[in-house]
């Protein structure tokens, strides 16, 4: 799997945990292990920017995805998964400390980051959360990818809870 992590945000972030849940994810989704992923750190201000282009909504936002080859899972049957270009994820370091904070059970920016790698993750392979059964489909699988990846890692306590909408 080839994952770039690119921090453009000035803000230091623990970008081996996000390239790590990033592979991770990908790979309990079954996709190809020869396929590509970007993912982008930026600051408020460029988020902002890109919020507006790209959604006509004012503010910078937590995560956006950008799919280039619209990959999905496979199903069960497939014995080979599709090959190809997954695209960017665009996190926002400075939206994600206070979303931890603010969250119900209260995390760190880089828990935060983590969280929403996955959730940009599923975005890309076509996950949405516009409706309640396709919210509860795809933050149930991204709670499911969290909790395992932590449990892989040996990282105890509460999970953090969804705090993208």
């Amino acid at each position: 799997m080839s994952i770039d992590v690119n921090n453009e945000s000035g803000t230091e972030v623990d970008e081996q945990a996000v390239l790590d849940i990033a592979r991770y994810a990908l790979a309990r989704m079954r996709i190809h292990p020869l396929s590509e992923l970007s993912v982008i750190v930026v600051d408020a201000a460029a988020m902002e920017e890109l919020h507006i282009q790209w959604m006509d909504l004012p503010g910078p936002t937590d995560v956006m995805s950008f799919p280039m080859d619209e990959l999905r899972p496979p199903a069960k049957d497939e014995a080979e998964p599709p090959q190809g270009l997954l695209g960017d994820i665009v996190l926002c370091p400075e939206v994600a400390a206070r979303q931890g904070a603010e969250a119900p059970t209260q995390h760190t920016m880089d828990e935060e980051l983590q969280l929403l790698t996955v959730h940009g993750v599923l975005h890309l392979l076509g996950f949405d959360h516009e409706e309640p059964d396709e919210k509860a489909e795809m933050f149930g699988l991204q709670a499911a990818i969290v909790d395992g990846w932590r449990a892989e890692k040996g990282i105890t306590g509460p999970s953090p809870a969804p705090t993208v909408s």
